[in-house]
């Protein structure tokens, strides 16, 4: 998955209540997201964290489990933290969170946004895509669901934990 550099940045991309995604920066190439419209940021389920200061910011190291309901190919990440965040989650819980910026392929198009890290392991996806990230340019049409594409069965087989 690749953006295109043809598309301007003013016309709107249709996409779905759920999409495969790709993290440039993480080497992944395909991860299925859960696109919401209540939430305000993006998260992804994030574990090992470590923060450290270095040159005077704060970094965090953590690793992603791409693939739902699997411990398989773990990626393992070191980003400046952009701040933390007091984040409400769907069950009503405060919970303070790095946010951090990540590059996210959706149909196509390739933002930089900023991710909460979270303990999304018990959730139904392991990343959620927030308003923040729709507000560039994306249409979210809840009647479908991948409307971005998707990879191959074999692919997709392997994010079922088979």
């Amino acid at each position: 998955m690749s953006a295109d550099p043809q598309l301007p940045a003013t016309e709107h991309v249709v996409v779905g209540w759920r999409e495969w995604v790709a993290l440039p920066q993480a080497g992944v190439e395909w991860v299925k997201a859960k696109i919401d419209t209540g939430a305000r940021s993006s998260s992804i389920h994030a574990f090992d964290l470590e923060a450290w200061e270095q040159d005077g910011a704060e970094w965090v190291r953590f690793s992603i489990h791409p693939w739902q309901r699997s411990d398989e190919d773990h990626v393992e990440l070191s980003l400046p933290v952009l701040d933390r965040r007091e984040v409400r989650s769907s069950n009503g819980q405060v919970e303070q969170r790095y946010a951090v910026a990540m590059d996210v392929t959706l149909a196509g198009r390739t933002i930089t946004t900023v991710m909460t890290l979270s303990n999304r392991d018990e959730m139904g996806f392991r990343m959620l895509i927030g308003r923040e990230a729709l507000e560039r340019g994306f249409l979210v049409d809840s009647a479908r669901s991948y409307a971005g594409g998707r990879p191959k069965r074999a692919v997709r087989r392997k994010n079922w934990g088979k």
